[in-house]
Protein backbone atom coordinates (compact mmCIF):
# COMPACT_ATOMS: atom_id res chain seq x y z
CA UNK A 1 0.00 0.00 0.00
CA UNK A 2 0.80 3.28 -0.30
CA UNK A 3 2.30 3.92 2.98
CA UNK A 4 0.28 7.15 3.64
CA UNK A 5 -3.29 5.79 3.06
CA UNK A 6 -2.53 2.43 4.68
CA UNK A 7 -4.38 0.83 7.37
CA UNK A 8 -1.85 -1.91 7.28
CA UNK A 9 0.16 -2.25 10.78
CA UNK A 10 4.10 -4.06 10.68
CA UNK A 11 6.10 -4.43 14.02
CA UNK A 12 8.91 -5.20 11.93
CA UNK A 13 9.28 -3.24 8.63
CA UNK A 14 9.03 -5.35 5.53
CA UNK A 15 12.43 -5.73 3.34
CA UNK A 16 12.30 -5.05 -0.22
CA UNK A 17 12.53 -7.99 -1.09
CA UNK A 18 9.07 -8.81 0.37
CA UNK A 19 7.47 -6.09 -1.47
CA UNK A 20 6.41 -5.38 -4.97
CA UNK A 21 4.30 -2.53 -6.48
CA UNK A 22 1.26 -2.69 -7.87
CA UNK A 23 -1.23 0.41 -9.53
CA UNK A 24 -4.39 0.50 -8.22
CA UNK A 25 -6.18 3.74 -9.97
CA UNK A 26 -2.90 4.45 -10.99
CA UNK A 27 -1.24 5.06 -7.95
CA UNK A 28 1.58 3.06 -7.06
CA UNK A 29 1.03 0.73 -4.09
CA UNK A 30 3.47 -1.27 -2.44
CA UNK A 31 2.36 -4.26 -0.84
CA UNK A 32 3.33 -8.50 0.69
CA UNK A 33 4.57 -10.10 -2.15
CA UNK A 34 2.66 -13.33 -2.43
CA UNK A 35 -0.66 -11.89 -1.41
CA UNK A 36 -3.95 -11.89 -3.26
CA UNK A 37 -4.84 -8.97 -5.14
CA UNK A 38 -8.08 -8.54 -2.48
CA UNK A 39 -5.60 -8.67 0.30
CA UNK A 40 -3.32 -6.52 -0.93
CA UNK A 41 -6.29 -3.77 -1.41
CA UNK A 42 -7.93 -4.54 2.06
CA UNK A 43 -5.77 -1.64 3.47
CA UNK A 44 -6.51 0.81 0.61
CA UNK A 45 -8.11 4.12 2.03
CA UNK A 46 -11.98 3.79 1.33
CA UNK A 47 -12.26 0.14 1.27
CA UNK A 48 -14.04 -0.70 -1.60
CA UNK A 49 -13.27 -2.28 -4.95
CA UNK A 50 -16.75 -2.21 -7.30
CA UNK A 51 -20.36 -1.27 -6.89
CA UNK A 52 -23.23 -3.15 -6.76
CA UNK A 53 -25.07 -3.52 -9.93
CA UNK A 54 -28.62 -3.32 -8.30
CA UNK A 55 -28.20 -0.37 -5.88
CA UNK A 56 -24.47 1.09 -6.66
CA UNK A 57 -23.71 0.75 -3.40
CA UNK A 58 -19.62 0.33 -2.37
CA UNK A 59 -19.24 -3.43 -2.33
CA UNK A 60 -15.68 -5.28 -1.04
CA UNK A 61 -14.19 -8.46 -0.57
CA UNK A 62 -16.95 -10.70 1.43
CA UNK A 63 -16.02 -13.98 1.66
CA UNK A 64 -12.55 -14.12 0.27
CA UNK A 65 -12.97 -17.99 -1.70
CA UNK A 66 -14.26 -16.43 -4.96
CA UNK A 67 -18.34 -17.72 -4.24
CA UNK A 68 -19.37 -13.84 -3.42
CA UNK A 69 -18.43 -11.89 -6.52
CA UNK A 70 -18.06 -8.62 -4.19
CA UNK A 71 -14.87 -8.38 -5.39
CA UNK A 72 -14.44 -8.24 -9.00
CA UNK A 73 -12.22 -5.56 -10.25
CA UNK A 74 -10.37 -4.73 -13.72
CA UNK A 75 -6.99 -6.21 -13.39
CA UNK A 76 -4.31 -5.29 -16.52
CA UNK A 77 -6.95 -4.48 -18.77
CA UNK A 78 -9.11 -7.85 -18.13
CA UNK A 79 -12.34 -6.92 -16.31
CA UNK A 80 -14.36 -9.41 -13.84
CA UNK A 81 -11.16 -10.66 -12.23
CA UNK A 82 -12.28 -12.22 -8.91
CA UNK A 83 -9.75 -10.14 -6.68
CA UNK A 84 -9.82 -13.19 -4.02
CA UNK A 85 -8.39 -15.77 -6.28
CA UNK A 86 -5.71 -13.57 -8.32
CA UNK A 87 -1.96 -13.22 -6.62
CA UNK A 88 -0.71 -9.67 -7.06
CA UNK A 89 2.43 -9.52 -9.94
CA UNK A 90 5.24 -6.68 -10.01
CA UNK A 91 3.70 -3.51 -12.31
CA UNK A 92 -0.07 -5.14 -12.11
CA UNK A 93 -2.53 -2.59 -13.04
CA UNK A 94 -6.15 -2.98 -11.23
CA UNK A 95 -9.06 -0.68 -11.22
CA UNK A 96 -12.31 -0.37 -9.81
CA UNK A 97 -15.41 -2.50 -11.56
CA UNK A 98 -18.30 -0.32 -11.29
CA UNK A 99 -20.82 -3.26 -12.58
CA UNK A 100 -20.69 -6.92 -14.20
CA UNK A 101 -19.53 -6.91 -17.56
CA UNK A 102 -21.54 -9.36 -19.69
CA UNK A 103 -19.03 -11.39 -21.44
CA UNK A 104 -21.52 -13.52 -23.37
CA UNK A 105 -22.48 -10.99 -25.79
Amino acid sequence: MNRGNSTFTRSEPLSGDDTITIFFEETACEVPAGVTVAAALLGHDDHHFCRSAADQEKRAPHCLMGVCFECLVEIDGVKNRQACLEPVREGMQVKRQHEPVDESK
